[in-house]
């Protein structure tokens, strides 16, 4: 299940954390200064488990066809700004979040935040690291290159090479780092001059059942609403989409790799009645995909399971990881991410 990319300013694309899915499972979690560093109006939130990452090849493939430019442009700033990402990173977190209308600090306006934007109107993307940072000897470094930092109270925030990017380090295992507005409304928030992520208590609270696995997501209801758009393609114009469109409340999702390819997704419906009428327009779109595709594609929606229950969608798909590797090829996947 798929989201569009962050083109229209408002999402991340899920797939791209199947992209950093480990082949071994450990928690992702995030830290409370990390929680306390997201600006608290989030439409989506993705944690991966980065170290595992690194050995599973058909993760590192997938991300190679499917991660989106705003997520491959912040990574490729943190692995060409001299830190020791492959070694040191243990978690990363991508947060897309709507832009405060003012900023502390300087009275930044609503206007200026929003043309500061790197994806839309009024909406950032902030990058979280955690691991066991050697800080001492990446300031070296910055010193020695020349790399001034920029002071924002008592946090120096440093560039990040040419492409505009900024990375602040708010203690040994934490780091935040993205366009210098984005990592200015970590900092804010992080420091309480602006709303942060704990305060975001219907996120908090959906978060107790997903972020011990080694990859989840939570999305707010504008990012529900789209990524379900996204999932259903032309069935999304029917009349009773609308209908469904206006009750769905939020969604999570969590995937593992460790034995085979497993994705759960739950979506929020207001209602059981809505939560049904849901399921019911996923399975027709199911069948149409399943009459028109290939045996890959085919046995892909076999491997799915859509069903409703007091008020919740639900969907699941599991495989083996040679089906899930034909799968990558096939033109259902490519019209799925495109």
């Amino acid at each position: 299940m798929i989201l569009k990319n962050c083109k229209s300013g408002t999402m991340l694309v899920a797939v791209a954390a199947m992209a950093m899915a480990p082949a071994m499972m450990q928690a992702s979690q995030l830290s409370g200064d990390a929680r306390s560093s997201i600006p608290k109006d989030v439409q989506q939130i993705i944690v991966v488990d980065y170290k595992a990452m690194q050995n599973s090849p058909a993760a590192m493939q997938l991300k190679d066809r499917v991660l989106p430019p705003e997520l491959k442009r912040l990574e490729t700033a943190l692995k060409t700004s001299g830190l020791q990402v492959d070694q040191d990173v243990e978690t990363l977190a991508f947060a897309a979040y709507k832009a405060p209308s003012t900023a502390a600090d300087g009275g930044t306006s609503a206007a200026k935040s929003t043309a500061a934007a790197p994806s839309g109107a009024g909406t950032r993307i902030i990058g979280v690291a955690q691991g066991q940072f050697q800080t001492a000897s990446i300031l070296a470094k910055f010193a020695k290159d020349k790399v001034k930092p920029v002071k924002i109270r008592n946090n120096d925030v440093y560039p990040m090479g040419s492409a505009g990017m900024s990375v602040a380090f708010l203690n040994q295992t934490t780091m935040v780092f993205g366009d210098k507005e984005a990592v200015r409304n970590a900092l804010d928030a992080r420091d309480g001059l602006i709303p942060n992520f704990l305060q975001n208590s219907d996120m908090m609270n959906s978060m107790v059942s997903v972020d011990s696995k080694a990859v989840w997501s939570l999305l707010d209801q504008h990012g529900t609403q789209t990524m379900m758009k996204s999932v259903l393609g032309d069935a999304s114009q029917l009349a009773d989409y609308d209908t469904v469109k206006t009750r769905m409340k939020d969604a999570k999702y969590t995937m593992d790799f460790a034995n085979g390819v497993k994705f759960q997704m739950s979506v929020d419906m207001s209602d059981t009645m809505t939560a049904s009428m849901a399921a019911t327009l996923m399975k027709g779109v199911e069948m149409m995909k399943k009459s028109s595709g290939s045996p890959i594609e085919k046995s892909a929606m076999d491997e799915t399971t859509i069903d409703s229950n007091s008020g919740v969608l639900s969907v699941g798909y599991s495989s083996s990881d040679s089906q899930f590797a034909s799968l990558l090829g096939s033109p259902l996947f490519q019209s799925v991410v495109k």
